[in-house]
């Protein structure tokens, strides 16, 4: 696989003088393109962190984040407004949709924005909207809707502009057991039909078992790693559940 994304020794500390809490600390990995990729542990070890600086919404203390060998520690604050338009897409808990648009609205915004054609916008749309199952609701606005067609809207969201990577933080946290199961089995579609390359934060278990490799944090470290393979997803589950019980439990968002 060609490497997407690289985590070059990086640390994120908070505070001053004697008073400093490391966050993230030295931490090194890569993300290869159409991985589908967890990041897990318990509260306080740095996932939410470590997450928000890949997205660039926070700044490393130390070491070095490259998308396809740019280096992002080194832009100005213009050419990371730029590359996040351009290359990342968010999937968040809480949704972030906007209440005043119609659900196809908050998909088209961001190709708007960008100044996409209106061919190629409706081409992209109908697509998007079909693949993921919420083409009958495109007229609908949030607020009409239920949890996990709001998801999925805000997947088709951050796909629609084809970004290099999707970041997704706590994203079934919101949702119930349903809907956040259609949530990841929208993942997966977005993954293996659509060659999204997605990084998922999750203190959940059943979550993380759909993805491909999963990286447990400890005190701001990688402490271990777990790769899927051929395994079932109740296999995978039961090895997840195992080693979240050395890390000392799934813990909450951070």
């Amino acid at each position: 696989m060609k490497e997407l994304i690289k985590i070059d020794d990086v640390e994120k500390y908070y505070g001053n003088g004697t008073n400093i809490t490391k966050a993230v600390n030295r931490v090194d990995f890569q993300v290869d393109k159409g991985e589908f990729i967890a990041i897990m542990g318990p509260s306080g070890s740095g996932k939410t962190t470590l997450l928000n600086m890949i997205a660039t919404v926070d700044k490393v203390t130390a070491g070095h984040i490259y998308y396809e060998n740019v280096d992002i520690t080194e832009m100005d604050d213009d050419a990371l407004a730029d590359f996040r338009r351009e290359s990342l897409g968010f999937v968040f808990q809480d949704f972030n949709l906007l209440d005043t648009l119609t659900i196809e609205e908050n998909i088209v915004l961001a190709l708007s924005l960008r100044g996409v054609e209106k061919k190629e916008i409706e081409k992209r749309v109908n697509d998007i909207t079909k693949r993921l199952g919420i083409s009958k609701i495109r007229d609908k606005f949030p607020y009409e809707v239920s949890g996990g067609q709001k998801q999925r809207c805000a997947c088709a969201r951050a796909i629609v502009n084809n970004p290099k990577i999707i970041l997704a933080d706590e994203p079934t946290g919101a949702l119930d057991s349903k809907s956040s199961q259609m949530l990841l089995e929208t993942f997966q579609i977005m993954n293996e039909e659509l060659k999204a390359t997605i990084l998922m934060v999750t203190h959940d278990a059943f979550s993380a078992s759909y993805c491909k490799r999963i990286l447990f944090l400890k005190d701001g470290k990688i402490f271990y790693e777990l790769v899927r393979g051929e395994k079932s997803r109740r296999e995978f589950l039961n090895e997840i559940l195992d080693v979240l019980s050395l890390a000392g439990g799934e813990g909450s968002n951070d």
